[in-house]
């Protein structure tokens, strides 16, 4: 809306008759008024539409930077959630495990099927713990994933937004391009 308020200045510069010596001089006051209007006429769209544009980017970029950080915050939480569950999971089984060891490496004549049961838990153990933080490392890449496309989304059309704003305009009262 800037140009809009500088055509308003210059309008009223022009009003502004100029004497000297009780004589007016300087510009054709009502061609120059005319053209102004005709100009304020032809570009109030134009201008409106790049506000709007500007203004739909910046509310994209606002919600689509929110929503960004309320997913990465949701899924930072969600995953140190899980990560905490896993890793008190793996501590049980750790602990029975070496329960279970000990118990059965004080009886001697099971002494080598308990050291093989104590091997099989602790491998399960790692192996679930595995399995759980590939499945946690899945999801977060899947929720980045999603922010990602979002984020391009709002990246695809802030740019777009950009050029309609770069596109060059035909002067007035012109039938070809400069």
């Amino acid at each position: 809306m800037e140009v809009i308020e500088l055509l308003d200045n210059l309008a009223a510069d022009i009003e502004k008759q100029r004497q000297f010596l009780g004589l007016a001089f300087g510009f054709n006051k009502e061609e120059l008024i005319v053209l102004i209007k005709r100009i304020k006429n032809a570009l109030p769209e134009e201008v409106k539409k790049a506000g709007k544009i500007t203004q739909e980017a910046d509310q994209i970029k606002s919600v689509a930077q929110h929503e960004a950080e309320t997913l990465l915050s949701r899924t930072k939480a969600e995953c140190s959630k899980k990560l905490e569950a896993v890793m008190r999971e793996v501590e049980q089984i750790r602990e029975q495990a070496n329960q279970e060891r000990q118990r059965l490496t004080n009886e001697h004549e099971i002494l080598k099927a308990a050291k093989h049961e104590a091997e099989r838990v602790k491998h399960e153990a790692d192996a679930e713990a595995a399995r759980t933080k590939r499945s946690a490392d899945d999801y977060a890449l899947e929720v980045l994933t999603k922010l990602e496309n979002n984020l391009a989304r709002a990246i695809s059309a802030i740019e777009r937004g950009k050029a309609d704003l770069q596109r060059p305009t035909r002067p007035i009262g012109t039938g070809t391009n400069r």
